[in-house]
């Protein structure tokens, strides 16, 4: 049977790993793909299948399922002279988040599809609001009694650890805009056995916080592992109800200093350098997607690698260049090619990252052609949208999907 995922930070990616384990339990074969990897003749090959799929922004596909979004769904969806039906039955686990208009959207979008193929379900689709425990022991219920074991075996995730944070600094004050941390974190042990934590860059930190609180917070990091401590850039975050959030207002806090949290790092092989490590980089992100962008930057730098272009946004100079004197540090030492540093709010420019994008498309053109990776991080409803309409625009549709094919068009958005 098949197991497709489509992830964009890797949860989605852990829990089809997971539905692989209970079948090869069950005494069952499984083929794992992301659904980028799957065209009509593939699926149509297997009977069975399971989907567990998340959605990125507001309804949008992963990039890792965007062309499968853009062609099979969209080539098929209502069309009568479509192929014969799929037979196929099936089961589907949406991954989403309520604080998004379009909860679970492409999840949905893909289980009406797939019944318009005449697929059949093996059970109701279940959706899962960020990492919902409920939600998934309902999941891992429905994989049990699909695979004809009693019930599964505790989820099996690299297991948290204790953290300390060690510095909690604000970077902008006077902003217009909510208060922005640079937060470092040593990593403790639970036991003298525990081994020092490892990442690469582009994976992310999941914090977990206390009270009873079930949804995981995910942050990219900044650091690498030489500096011997987690870096982030956390805003602190207000909600609708006037709320502050439970785990930035305790990375930001007055007294974080000493605080302990749990969590664990999070390999994130979207955003992972993987086979760009020999290609110039286009970085592209505003607000705290810098992080993302710096843990690059500084492996880069630590290569001797300038080959380098950075497009960043924020509000005013004045208060939210964030880590400006590096930048300009890396600059200086020739590890930096070109850095745009944009703000919306200062005149008479008033940029946004897509507006100098869109002015620089020549220059544009000219890196990707030259071979350059394209990374961007930061906000999936406005910034995330806006910077890949303006990179349609310059480079072409058709070239962004090859790109994304080809692993040189990858985001960390949010």
């Amino acid at each position: 049977m098949l197991i497709a995922y489509a992830s964009q930070s890797g949860f989605a990616a852990e829990l089809a790993d997971e539905a692989v384990q209970a079948l090869g339990s069950a005494g069952a074969q499984a083929t794992l793909l992301a659904l980028d990897q799957i065209d009509e003749r593939l699926l149509e090959s297997f009977s069975s299948a399971l989907f567990i799929v998340s959605t990125c922004g507001e309804g949008d596909a992963p990039d890792n399922a965007a062309r499968f979004a853009d062609t099979l769904m969209r080539e098929t969806a209502g069309d009568e002279t479509a192929e014969l039906p799929l037979d196929l039955q099936y089961g589907l686990l949406a991954l989403g988040d309520r604080s998004y208009n379009h909860y679970c959207g492409f999840g949905r979008r893909l289980d009406a599809w797939l019944e318009s193929r005449g697929a059949r379900r093996i059970f109701p689709r279940i959706e899962v609001d960020r990492a919902n425990t409920e939600a998934l022991r309902a999941w891992r219920h429905q994989l049990a009694a699909f695979v004809g074991i009693a019930e599964l075996d505790a989820l099996r995730l690299p297991a948290t650890r204790p953290w300390r944070i060690r510095r909690s600094t604000l970077l902008n004050p006077g902003s217009a805009g909510a208060a922005v941390h640079h937060v470092e974190l040593e990593a403790l042990a639970d036991d003298a056995s525990a081994e020092a934590p490892n990442w690469e860059a582009g994976d992310l930190l999941q914090l977990y916080p206390a009270d009873g609180d079930a949804y995981p917070r995910d942050y990219s990091i900044a650091s690498l592992p030489e500096d011997g401590a987690v870096h982030l850039l956390v805003r602190r975050v207000i909600g609708a109800d006037s709320k502050p959030g439970v785990m930035s207002s305790r990375l930001t806090a007055p007294d974080a200093v000493g605080t302990m949290v749990r969590g664990r790092i999070r390999s994130h092989q979207n955003f992972r350098i993987g086979d760009n490590s020999s290609r110039p980089l286009l970085l592209i992100g505003n607000g705290t997607g810098l992080a993302g962008l710096l843990a690059h930057l500084r492996q880069r730098a630590r290569n001797g690698d300038g080959r380098n272009w950075l497009v960043f946004g924020e509000r005013n100079a004045a208060c939210d260049d964030f880590h400006g004197s590096e930048l300009d540090d890396l600059q200086g030492r020739d590890l930096l090619a070109r850095c745009d540093r944009v703000f919306s709010r200062d005149l008479p420019a008033r940029e946004y990252v897509q507006d100098r994008l869109l002015r620089a498309a020549d220059t544009v053109r000219e890196w990707v052609s030259g071979g350059a990776a394209i990374y961007v991080c930061g906000n999936a409803v406005g910034m995330g949208p806006a910077v890949d309409e303006a990179l349609r625009t310059i480079l072409g549709a058709d070239t962004i999907a090859q790109l994304a094919l080809e692993g040189r068009y990858r985001r960390d958005i949010y």
